[in-house]
């Protein structure tokens, strides 16, 4: 159901009044929603605080709200429309909510844009008139793989010696990706396909992570190196702590995670180095930030953002977080 925008909840008296009134005509500033799956998490947290900082730059107004199901997200988006907002940017907590939520844009004329998730038609395609700023999976994957080899290089281990433990969690398209990226720049540096032992995990956090690689480790004890990757920062440091568990020391470890997370941090900044060796950071700025700005071009210009747009990441290393973490403002 579609909310009027003059309709109010109004009390007695002159508060009454006022709310009344305040329903009755649009806000000066330009209002921005944004809606995000998991309001909890830290990478949503920097979405809002950086479209905020766009909205305090260029004068408009973000409203951010969390809608977790679809009926929260139909919630989000009348309170939107209610509130004089002229488009809004959504991470739906399902895809498959494209059509309803391309529908209500259509209906009210709210400008509608995804952010890291697309927005996916009833045929699971993408929705392509709907302006998207994701993340690109492969790359960012690649990356990781990259940064591995480098490493191992630096350190002069022989590739026949090393083992590649791809933790992976492939029910996630994200994970697939990821990972995949990173196995294709681990070839490319000259690595056999027989070093690349999977490692499926049933949950993508570090216990989980942790269960999947010990059998795998132990089962492949030939390799007495390991290079260790996986789909975000807390898989790799469960692999980690499984090598750590069968008596790898640290530099015997190359591990490389995605995210730039509060737990990549940690272990960065450890006083001596672990075997959870880099992370590459995603860049809450450019999704949240950067996403607000073009929607505000687009509202007072006319001038849509691109159809698609892919963010990549930048290595964080014991050598360079904090300065790479000051440069994207999340120091």
């Amino acid at each position: 159901m579609l909310v009027s925008r003059r309709s109010c909840l109004t009390g007695g008296g002159a508060a009454g009044i006022a709310l009344l009134s305040g329903c009755a005509r649009a806000p000066a500033a330009t209002r921005i929603g944004f809606i995000v799956k998991q309001p909890e998490a830290q990478w949503f947290q920097d979405e809002w605080r950086f479209a905020r900082a766009a909205g305090r730059k260029l004068g408009f107004e973000i409203i951010a709200i969390g809608a977790e199901d679809g009926d929260r997200v139909l919630a989000a988006l009348n309170t939107l429309y209610a509130r004089f907002a002229a488009g809004f940017i959504i991470c739906a907590p399902d895809p498959r909510l494209g059509p309803a939520i391309a529908g209500f844009a259509r209906t009210t004329g709210l400008k509608p844009m995804s952010v890291d998730d697309r927005l996916m038609a009833a045929d699971g395609r993408p929705i392509a008139d709907i302006p998207y700023t994701g993340i690109s999976a492969v790359s960012i994957g690649r990356l990781a793989g990259e940064a591995a080899a480098a490493e191992a290089t630096r350190r002069g281990w022989a590739r026949d010696t090393t083992g590649i433990l791809r933790i992976s969690f492939d029910s996630l398209e994200t994970g697939r990706e990821r990972t995949a990226g990173a196995v294709a720049a681990l070839r490319a540096a000259g690595y056999p396909t027989t070093a690349i032992k999977d490692a499926p995990q049933r949950t993508s956090d570090t216990e989980g992570a942790f269960s999947a690689a010990a059998p795998v480790l132990t089962a492949n004890a030939r390799y007495d190196r390991w290079i260790i990757l996986g789909l975000n920062d807390e898989t790799v440091i469960g692999g980690v702590r499984a090598a750590e568990g069968l008596s790898l020391g640290s530099t015997e470890i190359i591990g490389v995670g995605i995210g730039g997370s509060e737990a990549a941090i940690a272990e960065l900044a450890k006083p001596s180095p672990t075997g959870f060796h880099a992370s590459v950071l995603l860049s809450p700025r450019a999704h949240g930030y950067d996403t607000a700005a073009a929607m505000y071009r687009w509202i007072t210009t006319g001038r849509a953002p691109p159809p698609v747009t892919l963010t990549s990441g930048r290595l964080l290393t014991r050598a360079n977080y904090r300065d790479v973490l000051a440069q994207e403002g999340m120091a």
